[in-house]
């Protein structure tokens, strides 16, 4: 598995080996001592998984301290972009997003640190997403950023007459008046 530094610190893109032949493929997802090595020395707690629709956009979600959610995201099926913003006052990506895409085909996954927003917009006709957290959900600590907020200049790759939103995320402030503790 190769294991790639963002510009944002702590915050990586995994690429794990696909092995691929008549059958099928055959890809090993997870490896705790394989990601230890390579540095991150994360324990996972919770296995989160969605169904979406093409044209959904979820988040941007976060849970504040002591409660932050460091999160391993990768997609079973579909492809999506994936979304996550630096609500860490202390680094210089501070209000940054990054934005990858994540599919089946590709394989690749985000590991995305405690101290971030993160959502997803969906690209195909729909998209299944698995992500591990390492602390569990907690209706109070939770949190988010609203996905139409222009400071953070977000190309979600979803025309806006096709974007399907939740009123809970259609909701959430801009991240000049959220509240977070990182």
């Amino acid at each position: 598995m190769k294991i790639l530094q963002s510009k944002f610190e702590g915050l990586f893109v995994l690429e794990p080996i696909m092995f691929k032949d008549e059958r099928g493929h055959f890809t090993e997802a997870y490896n705790f001592e394989v990601l230890k090595k390579g540095g991150i020395d994360v324990k996972f707690v919770q296995d989160n998984q969605s169904f979406s629709k093409g044209g959904v956009i979820r988040g941007l979600h976060f849970q504040n301290a002591p409660k932050a959610q460091t999160k391993l995201v990768r997609v079973l099926r579909g492809a999506i972009l994936d979304v996550a913003v630096d609500l860490r006052r202390d680094k210089p990506t501070f209000r940054m997003a990054h934005a990858i895409e994540l599919s089946r085909d590709n394989a690749k996954q985000v590991l995305i640190p405690k101290g971030f927003a993160h959502g997803f917009s969906v690209l195909s006709d729909f998209a299944e997403v698995l992500y591990k957290c390492d602390e569990t959900y907690s209706k109070e600590h939770e949190s988010g950023i609203n996905i139409e907020d222009p400071e953070l200049k977000i190309e979600w790759k979803i025309r806006l007459t096709e974007r399907i939103v939740s009123a809970k995320d259609k909701s959430l402030p801009a991240i000049e008046n959220a509240r977070f503790n990182f």
